[in-house]
């Protein structure tokens, strides 16, 4: 048995490109974040380009969580049936292609079907990016190290993306959508090296996806339209009422299907209760701020994309800095202290930043 060092990771019985494959599933996982926070300060430059009202903007946005959110679950299947391999290639390509469709968007409505496309191909990229990491580092030990410089990929671009997105736009903000090109050309030239990935015949819930994409299509719908046209227009209504009902037969799907989408006696572990609802809080905090505070800082101070993206700075640049050494964190202070501590805190800015 031979050992070397790569990258800070013991090379032990591992394929001969696994660095290849770490560095592609991290340019994986660096463009799908970067792409849910670097079009936040460019929305007032898109606006003044494309036109639209703030619903508009905000499906330019939401449009490409929605559909990575809803198509997540079923994207772990998809990696199984087709190889992590074949599944992350095939959503890397279509990133670009939709990157591309983006920066050449002529009106908000392309733009936005282009965020849609951006959305479902990122979903189907995360869990097979994290399966290539599992299957090219095999050695709990091994993976772990590899998970770290993995996240690292949504930690820089977390950080880097207001600002990133603030400069590109000062030039041109379709720039903020043709950086992924390069970036993705460079992740499927390394995943040529990659090993083929073992197949296998997972189970699939139709019924759970379709309803699951009905329910938050309806509910995202509802939302932000509810903002211009009100809680009684007949078409908010039309849409929350699609999303109760689609959430009622998710949930009715789930207690049947032999092999569930998103199997509900997890819900009885307090763990998994707790965990959802405090990932919910983070993301509504942490990515739902960047888009009002834009618009805001922009239309009302005065400030320029670039100074916009500046103020999001020290927010990113701590979430990088703390990224590596937060499970250290946990196992010194313990993970309820942590978690509620990080919870309060991020209250508490909230409140200041609202007052």
């Amino acid at each position: 048995m031979t050992q070397v060092s790569t990258g800070g990771i013991d090379a032990v019985d591992r394929p001969r490109h696994a660095p290849s494959t770490l560095i592609a599933a991290l340019l994986g996982f660096f463009t799908i974040t970067l792409d849910a926070v670097v079009v936040n300060v460019a929305l007032p430059t898109i606006r003044d380009d494309l036109g639209g009202g703030v619903s508009g903007l905000q499906w330019v946005v939401d449009g490409y969580t929605m559909m990575f959110a809803a198509l997540m679950l079923t994207a772990g299947s998809l990696s199984d049936r087709l190889g992590a391999k074949r599944a992350f290639g095939g959503g890397m390509a279509v990133f670009v292609l939709a990157s591309v469709a983006c920066g050449l968007a002529p009106t908000l409505g392309v733009l936005v079907a282009a965020r849609f496309l951006q959305g479902a191909a990122a979903a189907a990229m995360m869990p097979a990016s994290m399966a290539l990491i599992r299957q090219t580092y095999p050695e709990p030990l091994q993976r772990a190290r590899a998970v770290g410089i993995w996240a690292m990929g949504g930690a820089v671009a977390s950080s880097s993306g207001p600002v990133l997105g603030g400069v590109l736009s000062m030039l041109d903000w379709r720039l903020i959508f043709f950086i992924n090109v390069p970036v993705g050309v460079i992740a499927l030239l390394l995943l040529t090296r990659t090993d083929d990935s073992a197949t296998r015949r997972a189970p699939f819930d139709p019924v759970g996806q379709l309803t699951g994409v009905s329910a938050m299509g309806g509910l995202t719908y509802g939302a932000i339209e509810a903002g211009s046209r009100g809680f009684t227009d007949p078409t908010v209504v039309v849409a929350l009422v699609v999303a109760a009902v689609s959430l009622i037969a998710f949930i009715g799907s789930q207690h049947m299907a032999a092999h569930p989408m998103l199997p509900l006696d997890l819900f009885r572990s307090r763990t998994v209760t707790v965990v959802t609802a405090t990932g919910f809080a983070f993301m509504v905090g942490y990515f739902g701020l960047p888009f009002v505070v834009s618009l805001f800082l922009q239309q009302h101070r005065g400030l320029d994309a670039v100074h916009t993206g500046v103020v999001f700075l020290p927010m990113m640049l701590v979430g990088l800095v703390l990224t590596p050494f937060s499970a250290r964190i946990a196992e010194h202070f313990g993970r309820r202290t942590v978690i509620a501590t990080g919870l309060a805190l991020m209250a508490a800015g909230l409140t200041a930043v609202g007052l």
